[in-house]
């Protein structure tokens, strides 16, 4: 059988890893399971997706185009522009926007559409933070680029110290992934430091594809956004990407229904991939996402359960494991020594299962995996659930 070589780093799965750490366990705790280590929301998303698609479901027999229906990128374009303060108009809804079966197909996408074969007579580079998502990596692979991995410890405030990337990555950068809030650790990136981002990657040529799944779970303020920055420098969209989700914003990973919006280029260029490798979404599920992006009440709901969630963990953990409170996402992001080691505890003492933070992270050229002594911990389920968690995580760590 012949395969792709280039496929063998990606067993390293994050999930796949955890699998093989826990299968060969069997929790000694009668209750139920809980699992903390997918971020997967747990409280039911508004009634009214079920009605819309209910409204349209004599819609199931048509295919829909790759740009969606006129109504869903009206709808974007108008929270965008009310979301990030953007000058009307910025965002055309036509040019910048295209819906996508959830953010994490438009960020692998992303790579596809960037990598080209060499950049600077090298092989293209793609900038990733360290830790991530693990989409980022298997996109850069799998479309051709060498990941350069990019420190975001907390003496950098959990982001990528951009006047720390190499010359030479960026002579070679094809696309720089970035969160924010940053997946695991909750950070939040500045306007001023998302415009020197967009700076960079017009200064050498690269596509910055922002993911901003998380943008709508926060703490206090409400996150600043790439658009927000490119609307600080003058307006222009020039080498930026922006991906958003109704998976956490409105509970809904069950649709499948995401949009990226960012420079008519890279829209194009989107189309030209979902043309080979994708169906358009359905229009039913168009319907439901349109108004999902057009109402905030659910939205301010789905805040408050996480908020009160952070209250819960303040309130349990009182600081130990290096706890603090996230200014957005919904992980918490803490040190307990070694995180395998804790994972395979609590799995085996308390049928909590977390995700070790040395699997969304890669060795430095030292071979230190600087997220080892961590564990993320998804705050997903209702208050007394969480309670009964966190209980148990302080008297098994």
């Amino acid at each position: 059988m012949i395969t792709n070589d280039r496929l063998d780093p990606l067993k390293d799965y994050a999930f796949r890893q955890l699998r093989d750490l826990l299968s060969p366990i069997q929790p000694r705790s009668n209750r139920s399971p809980i699992l903390l280590s997918v971020g997967e929301p747990q409280n039911q998303p508004p009634a009214f997706i079920a009605e819309e698609m209910a409204k349209n479901a004599d819609k199931w027999n048509r295919y829909t185009d790759h740009a969606g229906t006129p109504e869903f990128r009206k709808a974007v374009a108008a929270w965008l522009t009310r979301r990030y303060r953007l000058p009307e108009g910025m965002v055309n809804a036509d040019k910048h926007i295209l819906p996508v079966p959830g953010s994490r197909e438009g960020l692998f996408m992303a790579a596809l559409l960037s990598v080209p074969a060499a950049k600077a007579g090298r092989k293209p580079a793609a900038l990733i933070p360290n830790p991530s998502y693990h989409v980022y990596t298997g996109a850069a692979i799998i479309a051709g680029a060498e990941p350069v991995y990019l420190p975001a410890p907390k003496e950098s405030g959990f982001l990528p110290d951009l006047d720390a990337i190499a010359k030479t990555d960026l002579d070679r950068a094809a696309i720089f992934y970035l969160c924010t809030p940053a997946n695991p650790q909750g950070s939040v990136a500045t306007v001023d430091y998302l415009k020197r981002a967009i700076e960079l990657a017009r200064r050498h040529d690269f596509l910055l594809v922002v993911d901003e799944c998380y943008a709508e779970i926060y703490d206090k303020a409400p996150p600043p956004g790439a658009l927000e920055a490119c609307a600080a420098l003058g307006g222009s969209l020039d080498n930026v990407v922006v991906a958003h989700s109704l998976s956490k914003r409105s509970s809904a990973p069950g649709l499948r229904s995401g949009f990226v919006a960012g420079a008519p280029e890279a829209i194009e260029g989107f189309v030209n991939v979902l043309n080979f490798g994708a169906a358009g979404m359905s229009q039913p599920t168009l319907a439901a996402a349109t108004r999902l992006w057009s109402e905030e009440a659910h939205v301010e709901s789905n805040r408050e359960i996480y908020r009160r969630n952070f209250d819960l963990a303040e309130k349990v953990l009182d600081g130990r494991y290096g706890c603090y409170r996230p200014a957005g996402g919904f992980y918490l992001w803490l040190d307990v020594g070694d995180g395998p080691e804790a994972a395979k505890k609590l799995w085996g003492e308390a049928g909590i299962r977390v995700l070790p933070g040395a699997f969304m992270s890669w060795p430095d050229h030292t071979g230190k995996n600087h997220g080892k002594p961590y564990i993320r911990v998804a705050m997903v389920y209702d208050e007394p659930m969480m309670e009964t968690a966190l209980k148990l995580m302080t008297q098994v760590l």
